[in-house]
Protein backbone atom coordinates (compact mmCIF):
# COMPACT_ATOMS: atom_id res chain seq x y z
CA UNK A 1 0.00 0.00 0.00
CA UNK A 2 1.07 3.56 -0.62
CA UNK A 3 2.64 5.42 2.37
CA UNK A 4 0.62 8.53 1.57
CA UNK A 5 -2.32 9.49 0.16
CA UNK A 6 -1.18 12.49 -1.39
CA UNK A 7 2.74 14.02 -1.79
CA UNK A 8 2.59 17.92 -2.59
CA UNK A 9 5.77 18.89 -4.13
CA UNK A 10 6.42 22.56 -3.23
CA UNK A 11 5.93 24.56 -0.29
CA UNK A 12 5.02 27.96 -1.56
CA UNK A 13 1.34 29.07 -1.63
CA UNK A 14 0.22 26.67 -3.63
CA UNK A 15 1.73 24.10 -2.02
CA UNK A 16 0.89 24.99 1.66
CA UNK A 17 -2.88 25.71 0.85
CA UNK A 18 -2.57 21.62 -0.76
CA UNK A 19 -1.13 20.04 1.58
CA UNK A 20 -3.29 21.24 4.31
CA UNK A 21 -6.82 20.73 2.78
CA UNK A 22 -5.82 17.53 2.20
CA UNK A 23 -4.69 16.75 5.53
CA UNK A 24 -7.98 18.48 6.62
CA UNK A 25 -9.60 15.82 4.62
CA UNK A 26 -8.19 13.04 6.73
CA UNK A 27 -5.71 12.35 4.27
CA UNK A 28 -2.21 11.11 4.59
CA UNK A 29 0.13 13.92 3.19
CA UNK A 30 3.77 14.60 3.37
CA UNK A 31 5.06 18.09 1.35
CA UNK A 32 8.41 18.20 0.09
CA UNK A 33 10.53 21.53 -0.46
CA UNK A 34 13.79 21.72 -1.21
CA UNK A 35 14.81 25.12 -0.23
CA UNK A 36 12.02 26.64 2.84
CA UNK A 37 8.25 26.78 3.41
CA UNK A 38 6.55 29.84 2.51
CA UNK A 39 8.14 30.32 -1.09
CA UNK A 40 7.94 33.60 -3.37
CA UNK A 41 4.81 35.42 -1.35
CA UNK A 42 6.44 35.37 1.62
CA UNK A 43 10.28 35.82 1.59
CA UNK A 44 10.31 37.82 -2.41
CA UNK A 45 7.29 38.54 -3.46
CA UNK A 46 3.46 39.66 -1.47
CA UNK A 47 4.72 39.98 2.15
CA UNK A 48 7.87 42.16 1.64
CA UNK A 49 6.59 43.95 -1.15
CA UNK A 50 3.80 45.25 0.60
CA UNK A 51 5.67 46.18 3.72
CA UNK A 52 8.53 48.18 1.23
CA UNK A 53 5.48 50.05 0.25
CA UNK A 54 4.06 50.65 3.04
CA UNK A 55 7.40 51.96 4.30
CA UNK A 56 8.02 54.42 1.39
CA UNK A 57 4.53 55.29 1.87
CA UNK A 58 5.26 56.84 5.09
CA UNK A 59 8.26 58.63 4.40
CA UNK A 60 10.51 56.33 5.61
CA UNK A 61 14.19 56.04 4.98
CA UNK A 62 15.92 53.15 3.37
CA UNK A 63 17.70 51.47 5.99
CA UNK A 64 13.96 51.79 7.74
CA UNK A 65 11.70 50.48 5.42
CA UNK A 66 14.11 46.97 4.67
CA UNK A 67 13.98 46.59 8.40
CA UNK A 68 9.98 46.61 8.11
CA UNK A 69 10.29 44.28 5.22
CA UNK A 70 12.38 41.94 7.26
CA UNK A 71 10.04 42.42 10.61
CA UNK A 72 6.98 41.56 8.25
CA UNK A 73 8.80 38.52 6.89
CA UNK A 74 9.25 37.17 10.07
CA UNK A 75 6.41 37.85 11.86
CA UNK A 76 4.36 35.77 9.20
CA UNK A 77 6.58 32.92 8.73
CA UNK A 78 5.54 30.91 11.91
CA UNK A 79 2.52 30.78 9.88
CA UNK A 80 4.25 28.96 7.03
CA UNK A 81 6.90 26.84 9.20
CA UNK A 82 7.13 23.21 8.99
CA UNK A 83 5.93 22.80 12.35
CA UNK A 84 2.53 24.48 11.64
CA UNK A 85 2.31 21.94 8.83
CA UNK A 86 3.62 19.06 11.18
CA UNK A 87 0.49 20.53 13.73
CA UNK A 88 -2.17 20.15 11.20
CA UNK A 89 -1.06 16.82 10.36
CA UNK A 90 1.29 17.52 6.93
CA UNK A 91 4.83 15.48 7.14
CA UNK A 92 7.34 17.90 6.15
CA UNK A 93 10.39 16.44 3.84
CA UNK A 94 13.28 18.23 2.62
CA UNK A 95 14.99 17.40 -0.63
CA UNK A 96 15.26 17.69 -3.85
CA UNK A 97 11.84 15.78 -5.63
CA UNK A 98 11.62 13.87 -8.62
CA UNK A 99 8.67 11.98 -9.84
CA UNK A 100 8.83 8.30 -10.21
CA UNK A 101 6.87 7.23 -13.20
CA UNK A 102 6.25 3.97 -10.86
CA UNK A 103 4.35 5.90 -8.25
CA UNK A 104 4.52 9.15 -6.11
CA UNK A 105 8.16 10.81 -5.92
CA UNK A 106 12.08 10.43 -5.23
CA UNK A 107 13.45 12.64 -2.88
CA UNK A 108 17.00 13.02 -3.01
CA UNK A 109 16.78 9.68 -4.89
CA UNK A 110 14.80 7.66 -2.09
CA UNK A 111 11.27 6.93 -2.87
CA UNK A 112 8.25 8.00 -1.37
CA UNK A 113 5.24 6.30 -2.68
CA UNK A 114 2.12 7.30 -3.05
CA UNK A 115 -1.30 7.09 -4.25
CA UNK A 116 -1.51 10.77 -5.78
CA UNK A 117 1.01 13.78 -6.48
CA UNK A 118 0.56 17.58 -6.16
CA UNK A 119 2.57 19.24 -8.24
CA UNK A 120 3.15 22.90 -6.68
CA UNK A 121 7.17 23.82 -7.81
CA UNK A 122 6.19 27.71 -8.41
CA UNK A 123 8.39 29.92 -10.56
CA UNK A 124 11.47 32.32 -10.88
CA UNK A 125 11.72 35.58 -12.00
CA UNK A 126 12.64 35.91 -15.71
CA UNK A 127 15.71 37.50 -16.45
CA UNK A 128 16.06 39.21 -19.68
CA UNK A 129 18.91 38.48 -22.18
CA UNK A 130 20.36 41.82 -22.39
CA UNK A 131 24.12 41.82 -24.27
CA UNK A 132 26.59 43.11 -22.14
CA UNK A 133 25.32 42.15 -18.91
CA UNK A 134 25.68 39.24 -17.08
CA UNK A 135 22.46 37.64 -16.06
CA UNK A 136 23.81 37.83 -12.55
CA UNK A 137 24.52 41.16 -12.59
CA UNK A 138 20.59 41.84 -12.42
CA UNK A 139 18.50 42.27 -9.91
CA UNK A 140 15.00 40.36 -9.87
CA UNK A 141 11.75 40.71 -7.52
CA UNK A 142 13.73 37.91 -6.11
CA UNK A 143 17.11 39.32 -4.97
CA UNK A 144 16.17 42.90 -4.62
CA UNK A 145 15.92 42.47 -1.04
CA UNK A 146 19.91 41.99 -0.77
CA UNK A 147 20.43 45.50 -1.33
CA UNK A 148 22.36 46.84 1.63
CA UNK A 149 22.05 50.67 0.42
CA UNK A 150 19.41 52.64 -2.00
CA UNK A 151 20.80 52.87 -5.42
CA UNK A 152 21.33 56.21 -6.45
CA UNK A 153 19.93 55.23 -10.35
CA UNK A 154 17.73 52.62 -10.71
CA UNK A 155 16.32 51.12 -13.72
CA UNK A 156 13.43 48.80 -13.94
CA UNK A 157 12.66 47.40 -17.31
CA UNK A 158 9.24 45.72 -17.48
CA UNK A 159 6.18 47.82 -17.15
CA UNK A 160 4.06 45.65 -15.08
CA UNK A 161 2.47 45.24 -11.72
CA UNK A 162 5.56 44.59 -10.05
CA UNK A 163 7.92 46.91 -11.97
CA UNK A 164 4.73 49.63 -11.33
CA UNK A 165 5.03 49.03 -7.95
CA UNK A 166 8.82 48.86 -7.22
CA UNK A 167 9.83 51.66 -9.26
CA UNK A 168 7.27 54.07 -7.40
CA UNK A 169 8.47 52.74 -3.97
CA UNK A 170 12.17 53.20 -4.84
CA UNK A 171 11.14 56.34 -5.91
CA UNK A 172 9.48 57.68 -2.46
CA UNK A 173 12.65 56.29 -1.14
CA UNK A 174 15.20 58.63 -2.43
CA UNK A 175 16.12 57.00 -5.99
CA UNK A 176 16.40 58.25 -9.54
CA UNK A 177 13.98 55.67 -10.83
CA UNK A 178 13.25 55.35 -14.87
CA UNK A 179 11.44 52.11 -16.16
CA UNK A 180 11.85 50.71 -19.75
CA UNK A 181 8.49 49.18 -20.43
CA UNK A 182 8.25 47.57 -24.45
CA UNK A 183 4.85 47.40 -23.88
CA UNK A 184 2.73 50.46 -25.54
CA UNK A 185 1.45 51.82 -22.00
CA UNK A 186 2.15 50.46 -17.95
CA UNK A 187 -0.05 47.76 -17.07
CA UNK A 188 -0.67 46.75 -20.55
CA UNK A 189 -3.21 43.73 -19.11
CA UNK A 190 -5.67 46.35 -17.36
CA UNK A 191 -8.56 49.22 -18.48
CA UNK A 192 -6.41 52.19 -20.78
CA UNK A 193 -7.76 54.60 -18.15
CA UNK A 194 -5.79 53.01 -15.25
CA UNK A 195 -2.78 52.67 -16.75
CA UNK A 196 -2.90 56.04 -17.51
CA UNK A 197 -3.57 57.06 -14.07
CA UNK A 198 -0.46 55.04 -12.66
CA UNK A 199 1.82 56.89 -15.02
CA UNK A 200 0.50 60.09 -14.06
CA UNK A 201 1.33 58.74 -10.30
CA UNK A 202 4.76 57.59 -11.15
CA UNK A 203 5.69 60.36 -13.07
CA UNK A 204 4.25 62.68 -9.92
CA UNK A 205 7.12 60.44 -7.56
CA UNK A 206 9.45 61.33 -9.61
CA UNK A 207 9.60 58.31 -12.00
CA UNK A 208 10.42 58.07 -15.69
CA UNK A 209 8.40 56.13 -17.60
CA UNK A 210 9.83 55.34 -20.99
CA UNK A 211 7.16 52.46 -22.96
CA UNK A 212 6.80 51.18 -26.26
CA UNK A 213 10.72 51.62 -26.00
CA UNK A 214 12.42 48.17 -24.80
CA UNK A 215 15.54 47.28 -23.18
CA UNK A 216 17.98 46.00 -25.96
CA UNK A 217 21.71 45.94 -24.72
CA UNK A 218 23.57 47.15 -21.58
CA UNK A 219 27.05 48.56 -21.17
CA UNK A 220 28.97 48.32 -17.86
CA UNK A 221 31.12 51.33 -16.66
CA UNK A 222 32.61 52.12 -13.17
CA UNK A 223 29.52 53.33 -11.14
CA UNK A 224 26.89 50.82 -12.99
CA UNK A 225 25.88 51.71 -16.37
CA UNK A 226 23.44 52.34 -18.92
CA UNK A 227 20.33 50.32 -21.20
CA UNK A 228 20.01 51.48 -24.81
CA UNK A 229 16.56 51.01 -25.78
CA UNK A 230 15.38 49.84 -29.08
CA UNK A 231 14.76 53.45 -30.08
CA UNK A 232 18.56 54.10 -29.65
CA UNK A 233 18.03 56.15 -25.82
CA UNK A 234 20.32 55.60 -23.24
CA UNK A 235 19.48 54.74 -19.73
CA UNK A 236 21.96 55.07 -17.10
CA UNK A 237 21.82 53.14 -13.89
CA UNK A 238 23.37 52.32 -11.16
CA UNK A 239 21.49 49.03 -9.80
CA UNK A 240 19.21 47.26 -13.02
CA UNK A 241 15.82 45.62 -11.69
CA UNK A 242 14.50 43.09 -14.34
CA UNK A 243 10.23 43.00 -13.56
CA UNK A 244 9.31 40.79 -17.05
CA UNK A 245 7.59 38.06 -15.67
CA UNK A 246 8.11 34.25 -14.48
CA UNK A 247 9.55 31.15 -15.63
CA UNK A 248 7.72 28.47 -14.18
CA UNK A 249 10.30 25.71 -12.05
CA UNK A 250 9.86 22.48 -13.82
CA UNK A 251 12.50 20.81 -15.58
CA UNK A 252 14.06 18.64 -14.24
CA UNK A 253 11.88 15.95 -12.47
CA UNK A 254 11.13 13.93 -14.67
CA UNK A 255 8.15 15.35 -15.87
CA UNK A 256 7.89 13.84 -19.40
CA UNK A 257 8.88 10.18 -18.23
CA UNK A 258 6.04 10.34 -16.38
CA UNK A 259 4.23 11.26 -19.32
CA UNK A 260 3.14 14.75 -18.57
CA UNK A 261 2.87 17.27 -20.74
CA UNK A 262 4.31 21.03 -21.28
CA UNK A 263 3.65 24.02 -23.14
CA UNK A 264 6.26 25.87 -24.80
CA UNK A 265 6.86 28.10 -21.86
CA UNK A 266 7.61 24.88 -19.49
CA UNK A 267 3.85 25.07 -17.83
CA UNK A 268 2.14 22.00 -16.67
CA UNK A 269 -0.83 21.75 -18.99
CA UNK A 270 -3.78 20.35 -16.98
CA UNK A 271 -7.37 19.79 -18.01
CA UNK A 272 -9.79 22.72 -15.94
CA UNK A 273 -10.09 19.88 -13.14
CA UNK A 274 -6.50 20.70 -12.80
CA UNK A 275 -5.45 16.84 -13.52
CA UNK A 276 -2.20 16.28 -15.85
CA UNK A 277 -1.99 13.83 -18.38
CA UNK A 278 -0.90 11.84 -15.94
CA UNK A 279 -3.93 10.69 -13.73
CA UNK A 280 -2.29 10.39 -10.49
CA UNK A 281 -0.59 13.71 -10.94
CA UNK A 282 -2.31 17.35 -10.65
CA UNK A 283 -0.52 20.44 -10.66
CA UNK A 284 -1.24 23.76 -9.51
CA UNK A 285 -0.14 27.62 -8.62
CA UNK A 286 3.04 29.07 -11.03
CA UNK A 287 4.01 25.59 -12.35
CA UNK A 288 0.42 26.05 -14.88
CA UNK A 289 -0.36 28.61 -16.82
CA UNK A 290 -3.33 29.00 -14.95
CA UNK A 291 -2.38 30.95 -11.92
CA UNK A 292 -0.26 33.92 -11.62
CA UNK A 293 -1.38 34.80 -8.21
CA UNK A 294 -0.83 33.87 -4.73
CA UNK A 295 -4.77 33.89 -4.14
CA UNK A 296 -5.58 31.58 -7.32
CA UNK A 297 -2.70 29.53 -6.87
CA UNK A 298 -4.04 28.61 -2.97
CA UNK A 299 -7.68 28.11 -4.40
CA UNK A 300 -6.36 26.01 -7.03
CA UNK A 301 -4.31 24.19 -4.86
CA UNK A 302 -7.28 23.07 -2.52
CA UNK A 303 -10.03 22.37 -5.66
CA UNK A 304 -6.97 20.42 -7.29
CA UNK A 305 -5.96 18.42 -3.68
CA UNK A 306 -9.72 17.52 -2.79
CA UNK A 307 -9.93 16.17 -6.36
CA UNK A 308 -6.77 14.06 -5.57
CA UNK A 309 -7.87 12.27 -2.52
CA UNK A 310 -11.58 12.32 -2.79
CA UNK A 311 -11.83 11.74 -6.50
CA UNK A 312 -14.15 14.20 -7.25
CA UNK A 313 -13.96 16.70 -10.31
CA UNK A 314 -14.44 19.57 -8.82
CA UNK A 315 -13.03 23.00 -11.80
CA UNK A 316 -11.40 25.87 -11.60
CA UNK A 317 -14.01 29.07 -12.58
CA UNK A 318 -13.83 30.52 -15.76
CA UNK A 319 -13.77 34.09 -14.30
CA UNK A 320 -10.88 35.93 -14.65
CA UNK A 321 -8.86 36.18 -11.23
CA UNK A 322 -9.28 39.20 -9.25
CA UNK A 323 -6.19 41.57 -8.94
CA UNK A 324 -4.60 44.02 -7.80
CA UNK A 325 -1.55 46.28 -8.27
CA UNK A 326 -0.67 48.07 -4.77
CA UNK A 327 0.73 51.17 -6.42
CA UNK A 328 -0.57 54.62 -4.93
CA UNK A 329 -3.45 54.58 -6.48
CA UNK A 330 -4.11 51.00 -6.29
CA UNK A 331 -5.36 49.29 -9.53
CA UNK A 332 -7.93 46.37 -8.55
CA UNK A 333 -9.72 44.42 -11.27
CA UNK A 334 -11.76 41.40 -11.65
CA UNK A 335 -13.25 39.68 -15.22
CA UNK A 336 -13.35 40.37 -18.64
CA UNK A 337 -14.89 44.03 -19.17
CA UNK A 338 -14.18 43.60 -22.23
CA UNK A 339 -15.41 40.15 -23.24
CA UNK A 340 -18.49 39.73 -25.69
CA UNK A 341 -21.46 39.35 -24.08
CA UNK A 342 -20.61 42.58 -22.04
CA UNK A 343 -20.75 45.29 -23.75
CA UNK A 344 -22.69 47.75 -21.17
CA UNK A 345 -19.60 49.54 -19.46
CA UNK A 346 -20.87 51.75 -15.98
CA UNK A 347 -18.65 54.49 -14.73
CA UNK A 348 -18.25 56.37 -11.93
CA UNK A 349 -15.87 58.96 -11.61
CA UNK A 350 -14.00 59.39 -8.16
CA UNK A 351 -15.04 63.21 -8.05
CA UNK A 352 -18.36 61.88 -6.84
CA UNK A 353 -17.60 59.65 -4.37
CA UNK A 354 -17.70 61.90 -0.91
CA UNK A 355 -14.96 59.84 0.81
CA UNK A 356 -12.87 60.05 -2.09
CA UNK A 357 -13.52 64.03 -1.69
CA UNK A 358 -12.92 64.45 1.46
CA UNK A 359 -9.78 62.25 1.58
CA UNK A 360 -8.37 65.12 -1.42
CA UNK A 361 -8.05 62.13 -3.56
CA UNK A 362 -10.82 62.09 -6.24
CA UNK A 363 -8.57 60.74 -9.22
CA UNK A 364 -9.85 57.57 -9.24
CA UNK A 365 -12.75 55.44 -10.66
CA UNK A 366 -15.04 52.66 -10.40
CA UNK A 367 -16.21 50.79 -13.38
CA UNK A 368 -18.37 47.97 -13.63
CA UNK A 369 -19.04 46.06 -16.77
CA UNK A 370 -22.77 44.55 -17.37
CA UNK A 371 -24.41 41.98 -19.64
CA UNK A 372 -27.57 41.71 -21.40
CA UNK A 373 -29.62 40.56 -18.40
CA UNK A 374 -28.35 42.94 -16.06
CA UNK A 375 -25.53 40.73 -14.42
CA UNK A 376 -22.11 42.06 -13.44
CA UNK A 377 -19.36 40.49 -15.23
CA UNK A 378 -16.50 42.23 -14.45
CA UNK A 379 -15.25 46.18 -13.07
CA UNK A 380 -11.97 48.03 -12.29
CA UNK A 381 -11.33 50.25 -9.49
CA UNK A 382 -8.89 52.83 -9.36
CA UNK A 383 -8.03 54.87 -6.29
CA UNK A 384 -7.03 54.07 -2.26
CA UNK A 385 -7.78 50.57 -0.96
CA UNK A 386 -9.57 49.60 -4.26
CA UNK A 387 -8.55 46.25 -3.43
CA UNK A 388 -10.69 46.41 -0.23
CA UNK A 389 -13.76 47.18 -2.35
CA UNK A 390 -12.70 44.34 -4.72
CA UNK A 391 -13.57 42.08 -2.46
CA UNK A 392 -17.44 43.02 -2.69
CA UNK A 393 -16.87 42.90 -6.54
CA UNK A 394 -15.37 40.07 -6.99
CA UNK A 395 -18.51 38.20 -4.99
CA UNK A 396 -20.90 40.34 -7.44
CA UNK A 397 -19.14 38.55 -10.38
CA UNK A 398 -18.73 34.99 -9.21
CA UNK A 399 -21.95 34.92 -7.62
CA UNK A 400 -23.50 36.32 -10.92
CA UNK A 401 -25.54 39.15 -9.43
CA UNK A 402 -27.21 41.32 -10.93
CA UNK A 403 -26.69 45.58 -10.63
CA UNK A 404 -30.12 45.80 -9.01
CA UNK A 405 -29.46 43.52 -6.21
CA UNK A 406 -25.71 45.25 -5.43
CA UNK A 407 -27.45 48.46 -5.42
CA UNK A 408 -30.51 47.15 -3.43
CA UNK A 409 -28.11 46.27 -0.67
CA UNK A 410 -27.31 48.98 1.73
CA UNK A 411 -23.48 50.50 1.87
CA UNK A 412 -22.32 52.27 4.73
CA UNK A 413 -21.35 55.91 3.91
CA UNK A 414 -18.97 57.64 3.43
CA UNK A 415 -16.52 55.16 2.52
CA UNK A 416 -14.57 54.15 -0.93
CA UNK A 417 -17.15 51.46 -2.04
CA UNK A 418 -19.50 54.17 -2.70
CA UNK A 419 -18.15 54.05 -6.05
CA UNK A 420 -19.45 50.31 -6.88
CA UNK A 421 -22.40 51.26 -5.19
CA UNK A 422 -23.16 54.18 -7.35
CA UNK A 423 -22.44 52.27 -10.37
CA UNK A 424 -24.94 49.71 -9.81
CA UNK A 425 -27.45 52.48 -8.98
CA UNK A 426 -26.85 54.08 -11.97
CA UNK A 427 -27.62 50.82 -13.97
CA UNK A 428 -30.46 50.13 -12.05
CA UNK A 429 -31.72 53.29 -13.28
CA UNK A 430 -30.48 52.74 -16.45
CA UNK A 431 -33.68 51.85 -17.92
CA UNK A 432 -35.97 54.59 -16.46
CA UNK A 433 -34.06 57.25 -18.99
CA UNK A 434 -35.51 55.46 -21.77
CA UNK A 435 -38.94 57.23 -23.61
CA UNK A 436 -41.40 54.09 -22.81
CA UNK A 437 -40.54 53.74 -19.29
CA UNK A 438 -40.55 57.54 -18.96
CA UNK A 439 -44.26 58.19 -20.22
CA UNK A 440 -45.36 55.67 -18.03
CA UNK A 441 -44.01 56.96 -15.03
CA UNK A 442 -45.63 60.75 -16.20
CA UNK A 443 -48.47 58.79 -16.80
CA UNK A 444 -48.52 57.26 -13.22
CA UNK A 445 -47.62 60.17 -11.46
CA UNK A 446 -50.60 62.15 -13.40
CA UNK A 447 -52.95 59.32 -12.05
CA UNK A 448 -51.78 59.66 -8.77
CA UNK A 449 -52.83 63.17 -8.58
CA UNK A 450 -55.75 62.91 -9.97
CA UNK A 451 -56.84 60.16 -7.36
CA UNK A 452 -55.84 62.74 -4.16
Amino acid sequence: MADFDLVVVGGGSAGLVGAQTAAGLGARVALVEEARTGGECLYTGCVPSKALIAAARDGAGFEEAMARVRAAVAAIAPHDSPQALESAGVRVLHGRAVLDPHGGVRVDGHPVPSRSVLLATGASPAVPALAGLEPAEVLTSETVWSLDRLPDRLAVVGGGPVGCELAQAFARLGAEVTVVASSPRLLPGEDPHASALVRTALEADGVRVITGNGAMAAARTGAGGSLLTAHGERVPFTRLLAATGKDPRTHGMGLAEAGIRLDDKGHILTDTSLRTASPRVWAAGDATARSHHTHTAGVHAAIAAANAVLGTRRRVSPVAAPRVTFTMPEVAAVGQPTAPGAPRIVTVPHTRVDRAIADADPDGFTRIAVDRRGRIVGGTVVGPRAGETLGELSLAVHARLKAAELAGAVHAYPTHSDGLWAAAIQEQLRPLASPLPRAALRLLLALRRALR
